[in-house]
């Protein structure tokens, strides 16, 4: 993939008084009142909130997911804001990777497989894909398992395949929302630990949703969402 961060791009993913709200039973919800962030190449930014305070909607947000937002949204210099349908697509599958607290790993294929199949999407040859994918599960300890799918794997490792997903097509920011939410305490340090090697061996940066303040000093900066602000 081209380097869209060359040519003078120097931030990653830029935030200008983004807002979402919701109506509920006639009554407007306010979930993020005017959200001002930006990240830079290769840092790590843990976006710290209890559950319910619009960490999931703010990713959501960033990772073009979904309309409805009302301020800009720059990804590497592109005013995502102003994309249509497919501009927008292609933009985050260009740019952005996603982990989530459930690894949503496809059941009926391997570990390699899951890791390979963005790749294809993102129109990399078969050979290269598989040699990406290899060399990520082994970077996370996953060599022996390649073959595996995820019902013959532990709900750590099932994690570490979707990190190694998440990272398959060279994202320049990765968005974590509650990635060790449902892992024991003694797997999520583990696994949280070989996430954030991993990005920074990556060179990518990422947006990393938690409510767990312990994870969140392991990262490069904490921001607080709080009544739909930050922090």
């Amino acid at each position: 993939m081209s380097d869209p961060l060359a040519g003078g791009v120097d931030v990653v993913v830029r935030l200008t008084g983004l807002r979402r709200s919701f109506e509920q039973g006639g009554i407007r919800i306010d979930v993020l009142r005017g959200i001002d962030l930006a990240i830079s190449p290769g840092e790590i930014v843990a976006l710290l909130g209890p559950s319910g305070s619009g960490k999931s909607t703010m990713l959501q947000a960033v990772g073009l997911l979904e309309g409805g937002f009302e301020g800009r949204i720059e990804i590497a210099g592109t005013d995502a804001s102003a994309l249509d349908g497919d501009a927008r697509t292609t933009l985050r599958r260009n740019t952005l990777g996603f982990v989530y607290q459930f690894h949503h790993l496809l059941p009926d294929f391997s570990a390699i497989e899951n890791v390979i199949l963005p790749q294809l999407v993102a129109d990399t040859p078969e050979p290269a894909a598989r040699e990406r994918a290899s060399e990520l599960l082994g970077a996370l300890g996953l060599s022996e398992r390649l073959t595996h799918r995820p019902s013959q794997l532990s709900g750590g490792e099932q994690q570490r395949v979707a990190v190694a997903r998440a990272l398959a097509n060279k994202p320049l920011l990765v968005l974590a929302d509650e990635p060790t939410g449902n892992l024991d305490e003694h797997t999520a340090d583990r696994v949280l630990a070989e996430f954030l090697r991993l990005v920074r061996e990556e060179g990518s940066a990422a947006l990393v949703a938690t409510h767990n303040e312990r994870l969140a000093q392991k990262m490069d900066r904490v921001v607080r969402l709080h009544e739909g602000v930050l922090e």
